[in-house]
C-alpha cells in the first residue's frame, strides 16, 4: 500500500514506540521506525530544529530504497512526533498524507497546560513556559501541509494533551482534512482504536 514513515513521541525511544505501529506491515505497509538526536541510541542532543532535520532524513532514507514508492509515502506522528511531522510535511510536497495522534499545537502551551494541572508545580514554575523560545509550533506550519491530505486524532479523555489542541490545529489547516475525537480515549490510543479498525 505504501510506506509509513513513524514520528514516535517524546518518552522512551523506538523499542517502546514501535508496538503502536508493529500492526501495519499486516495490512500492507512498509514501516520506518526511528529515532531522533538524543533518543534511544541516536548520539547528540535534541532540539526542535533537530527533530525537524531528523524527520527530513528519515523521509530522504526510505526514497533511496528499492523496494518504496516515494510517491507513496506516509508520515505518521505520535504526540512530540505529530508536531514535529506537522512542521516536516509543511516543508515538503512530496509526502502522500499525514496522520497525527495526540499532536500539540505550541510548545509553551503543553508546557504551561502540565503545570497548570499540578497545583505545586504551578506555584514553583508558572513562570518556565515563558522561557520556552518561540519557533517550530505546529500551529504556525499547519496550514501549508496542504495540499498533502491530513488526518488528526485525538482522544477526549488525553491527559497529557489537551484535546483542544487537536481542534485547534484541524480549524487552521487548509483541506483536505479529517479530524478524529474519540471519547473515553487517553494519550496514544487514538492510533489503537484505528488498529481494532483495520484489523
Amino acid at each position: 500500500r505504501g510506506t509509513v514513515v513513524h514520528f514516535h513521541g517524546n518518552a522512551g525511544n523506538i523499542t517502546g514506540h514501535f508496538e503502536h505501529v508493529a500492526w501495519l506491515p499486516a495490512t500492507g505497509w512498509n514501516v520506518l521506525c526511528f529515532d531522533y538526536r538524543g533518543y534511544g541510541r541516536s548520539q547528540g542532543r535534541p532540539t526542535r530544529k533537530g527533530l525537524v532535520l531528523d524527520g527530513h532524513a528519515a523521509i530522504e532514507y526510505v526514497k533511496t530504497r528499492g523496494d518504496v514508492d516515494p510517491a507513496r509515502i506516509i508520515v505518521l506522528g505520535q504526540s512530540l512526533g505529530g508536531a514535529v511531522g506537522i512542521v516536516v510535511v509543511a516543508e515538503r510536497k512530496d509526502i502522500a498524507g499525514l496522520a497525527v495522534d495526540g499532536a500539540f499545537s505550541h510548545y509553551r502551551r503543553i508546557a504551561a497546560w502540565h503545570i497548570r494541572r499540578n497545583p505545586l508545580l504551578f506555584m514553583l514554575a508558572w513562570w518556565v513556559p515563558a522561557l520556552i523560545p518561540p519557533g517550530q509550533d505546529p500551529i504556525d506550519h499547519v496550514a501549508r501541509v496542504a495540499p498533502t491530505p491530513l488526518f488528526i486524532m485525538h482522544g477526549r479523555a488525553d491527559e497529557v494533551v489537551d484535546p483542544r489542541m487537536a481542534e485547534e490545529l484541524y480549524a487552521a489547516a487548509g483541506e483536505p482534512k479529517e479530524l478524529w475525537l474519540i471519547d473515553g480515549v487517553g494519550h496514544y490510543t487514538a492510533l489503537d482504536e484505528l488498529a481494532n479498525v483495520a484489523r
